[in-house]
């Protein structure tokens, strides 16, 4: 038996997916707080990136395809939260 909160495996359900929509959810229940600017997650957007682009350097080692993935992901996530709650660009 798994323990209590743990992400138990599901026939056809992929737990990758639940964490996804976990953390999608929480970006974006942060940036309605106002815990989170824009600024914020354009930020973490470029991170992201960065990190799927040097993949090979990244001091946490991680799968180039899960990386780029991330990276797309982080982007639509950030295109999203701008779109739906707008608020002020990083300066750059």
């Amino acid at each position: 038996m798994a323990p209590p909160g743990a992400l138990s495996a599901e026939p056809g359900v992929d737990n990758g997916d639940k964490s996804l929509v976990i953390l999608q959810s929480l970006l974006c229940l942060l940036r309605e707080k106002n815990l989170l600017t824009r600024a914020d997650i354009e930020e973490l957007s470029e991170k992201v990136a960065t990190r799927a682009a040097n993949c090979a350097r990244d001091p946490m080692p991680c799968r180039a395809g899960d990386a780029v993935a991330a990276a797309s992901e982080m982007s639509a996530i950030n295109a999203y939260i701008g779109q739906r709650y707008g608020g002020k660009h990083r300066r750059g």
